[in-house]
């Protein structure tokens, strides 16, 4: 870990390229780019219609000639070069320009835990095209936990839960490694998917992608818990008549759809447990699990964690960027290496 700290002081930005979102953070300046991993090309010319949040709110609205494309799946990069152009039009031509000064540029990225070494290298191969010499490759686990203040680098278990939009990573971290981990095929995405399926059988209603996230803020409160709001109205189409309806919709039944992909979930943490050496899940009866990444946020999930598991569950303060504030402050310095005999010193 002391190398590795070494050479991640030597980089000059990082990148955590997720499939919701893009983050950079530029040593000196901090947190430069949090946009959505989207991007809007024009099929006929070929040329980027827009990216980010632009992009983002035309998926659905555009005409035959306009393709709105995801580059990035799971965290992984499925079309680089897809995923350089739109990471040159997030950056811009000042960020590019101040990066282009430094002749041997180095970067980090953020990499699930347990990525397949193709994945890691469409990783480096999109950076190195934006110019990047040397790429430095961290995981997500160990970057979220540092962003979030946790131990990591003591003899001690801290659990951490990474909810993203494609995948849920359930880990035990203790000396700054990942002791055992766990993926879920669950995330942000599926719960999304699970909300329109219930909605299209039990109502006939088709709701557009972008009311998906309204619905959710209607469960806010207690969420997916019952003591949360009864009912709701959302607006969609009819599946027969094809016209513009309004339902209103039973809350109870919703949480019902969402918890059932949510179980995934729990046995993910189950399994983490029982691999995890019985002195280190004593420490996690106190400490709990901590929830990162962006569909931690969905209301009720952490009441429903804490009703399953027993555990203490805590939301981290800034949960969607906990990730790219941890490698930065290991850019930074900010991070001390272990002392593995204080005494010598």
């Amino acid at each position: 870990m002391t190398v590795r700290l070494e050479q991640l002081r030597r980089c000059h930005f990082a990148v955590d390229l997720g499939a919701a979102r893009t983050r950079v953070y530029v040593k000196g300046a901090g947190l430069v780019v949090d946009q959505p991993s989207v991007a809007a090309v024009n099929t006929r010319s070929g040329s980027l219609m827009g990216v980010g949040d632009f992009a983002e709110r035309m998926t659905g609205r555009t005409p035959g000639y306009i393709r709105v494309v995801r580059p990035i799946s799971g965290g992984t990069v499925v079309d680089i070069e897809m995923a350089q152009r739109m990471l040159r039009q997030l950056l811009g031509d000042k960020v590019r320009r101040a990066l282009r000064r430094n002749l041997r540029l180095r970067a980090a990225a953020c990499t699930p835990h347990g990525a397949d070494p193709l994945a890691q290298r469409a990783t480096v191969e999109t950076l190195v095209g934006l110019g990047a010499r040397r790429v430095e490759l961290v995981d997500t686990l160990i970057a979220a936990a540092v962003g979030c203040g946790l131990p990591v680098e003591r003899p001690e278990a801290t659990m951490i839960m990474m909810c993203g939009a494609a995948a849920t990573q359930v880990a035990v971290l203790s000396l700054g490694a990942v002791v055992t981990a766990e993926r879920v095929p669950v995330g942000g995405e599926v719960v999304d998917q699970a909300i329109v399926q219930h909605l299209r059988h039990a109502h006939e209603l088709i709701l557009p992608s972008q009311s998906v996230r309204p619905l959710q803020l209607a469960l806010s409160g207690n969420g997916l818990t019952s003591q949360g709001p009864s009912s709701t109205v959302i607006n969609g189409r009819d599946v027969v008549t094809g016209l513009a309806r309004s339902v209103r919709v039973d809350t109870a039944a919703v949480r019902e759809a969402i918890e059932t992909p949510l179980t995934a979930v729990l046995d993910g943490i189950g399994k983490v447990l029982r691999d995890c050496p019985p002195d280190l899940v004593a420490d996690l009866a106190d400490r709990g699990i901590t929830m990162v990444g962006g569909s931690a946020l969905l209301p009720g999930f952490e009441q429903m964690l804490r009703q399953a598991t027993g555990m203490p569950v805590h939301i981290a303060e800034t949960p969607d960027i906990c990730a790219i504030q941890g490698i930065g402050a290991m850019l930074e310095g900010r991070i001390e290496p272990l002392v593995l005999n204080p005494l010598a010193a």
